[in-house]
């Protein structure tokens, strides 16, 4: 990796909350790792091992100049071969809405990993709430920007749907950080954080 190409730049909220809740020289695995920005910061900072999978073609080319290894494939298809507790951490930020089997792949993610950090936009955000009320369509937010008819996302949940998802499947949830627009939220986050960020065991 040529560091004089690339400087270490500053990490958005939900990444800089992920990069927190990791050990230094752990083994980590993103799925949809995007441009590798947090990988890049996890290898330089803290000495991981790290390395992603990514399906879009443009993203995996920016992974591979940071000098990132990354796996151009479909995370729905990809963990099956990967052995047991491989790795330390694997990183399913703002990923599993767009996956087409969420348990599957959560549960594949728990198994190839000792722990696993989820980052999931909360659909039940204030704001989003106060879009579908008074305007009557579905609403856009930070973490979904999209049009209905154009969205990669094929599922919408809230972070109170997503604990509950844990507590039906008996998945530990180690630590939680709720993000707002503006700082993390620690009150209320089902109303007040755009997105949520667990740290999850089996």
């Amino acid at each position: 990796m040529n560091d004089q190409n690339f400087e270490l730049k500053k990490l958005a909220s939900d990444s800089q909350a992920i990069f927190d809740l990791i050990e230094p020289r752990s083994k980590v695995l993103d799925l949809g790792c995007g441009d590798g920005e947090l990988l890049y910061h996890l290898i330089q900072k803290k000495n991981c091992h790290a390395s992603g999978i990514e399906i879009d073609e443009h993203s995996i080319y920016q992974c591979i100049e940071k000098g990132i290894t990354v796996s151009h494939a479909d995370i729905n298809e990809e963990l099956a071969h990967y052995p047991d507790k491989r790795f330390d951490y694997v990183i399913l930020n703002e990923s599993l809405q767009q996956v087409v089997n969420a348990e599957r792949v959560i549960t594949e993610a728990l198994r190839i990993g000792k722990q696993i950090i989820v980052g999931v936009p909360n659909f039940c955000f204030l704001p989003a709430r106060f879009q579908i009320f008074f305007g009557g369509s579905v609403p856009k937010t930070k973490c979904l920007p999209y049009e209905w008819y154009n969205t990669p996302n094929v599922r919408f949940f809230s972070l109170k749907d997503f604990r509950s998802f844990c507590k039906k499947k008996n998945i530990r949830i180690k630590n939680f950080i709720g993000i707002g627009n503006t700082k993390r939220v620690s009150i209320f986050p089902n109303l007040f954080a755009i997105l949520g960020i667990f740290l999850l065991e089996s």
